[in-house]
C-alpha cells in the first residue's frame, strides 16, 4: 500500500510488476496512468504545485478509504509535481482485489478523487502566458457519484 508524490518520471512496467508481485493472491489488478495532454494545442508545460505533508496525508486517507470500501489486497498512488511537458506521465493508480469489479471501481474512485480533490495546483504554460487550471464540472460530477455509494454499487 503505497503513496508517492515525486518529481521524477516513473516506469509504468516496473511499477506494475512490483505492485503485482506484492499483491499475492489477487484475482484482478487494474492500473491507470494519466498523461499530460495538450488540450489547447499550444501547451509548453504544466507546472504542478503541492504542500508536502498535506498532500501525502490526503492521498493516504483516500487510498485507505478505497482499501476499506472494496476490500483491496493492494493500492498504489503515484503523483508527480514540478514542470511536466505534454506526453509525460502525471500520475498512476493501481488496485488489486479478489474480483475485477472491485479493482475497477476502486481505481475509478481514486482517479476521480485525484482529478477533483487532491491538493495539487496546476498551471498551464503556453506561448501566450500561464493560466491556473480550474476544476471542471464534469470532474466534480464524477466524484459525486461516490458520495453515499457503497462498494457493491460502485
Amino acid at each position: 500500500m503505497t503513496v508517492r508524490v515525486e518529481t521524477q518520471p516513473f516506469d509504468i512496467g516496473a511499477e506494475t510488476n512490483a505492485f503485482a508481485a506484492a499483491c499475492d493472491g489477487a484475482g484482478a489488478i487494474v492500473t491507470f496512468t494519466g498523461i499530460v495532454r495538450d488540450v489547447s494545442g499550444g501547451l509548453i508545460a504544466m507546472e504542478i504545485e503541492h504542500y508536502p505533508g498535506m498532500t501525502e496525508r490526503a492521498l493516504t486517507a483516500i487510498r485507505d478509504e478505497a482499501v476499506t470500501r472494496w476490500s483491496l489486497g493492494g493500492a498504489l498512488i503515484i503523483h508527480r509535481y514540478g514542470r511536466l511537458a505534454p506526453g509525460e506521465q502525471i500520475m498512476m493508480v493501481a488496485t488489486a482485489a479478489p474480483h475485477r469489479a472491485d479493482a475497477f471501481a476502486a481505481a475509478e474512485f481514486l482517479m476521480d478523487f485525484l482529478k477533483s480533490r487532491a491538493p495539487f495546483w496546476k498551471k498551464e504554460i503556453t506561448a501566450v502566458g500561464a493560466t491556473w487550471v480550474d476544476s471542471k464540472r464534469s470532474d466534480e460530477d464524477a466524484l459525486q457519484r461516490w458520495q453515499g455509494a457503497d462498494s457493491s454499487k460502485g
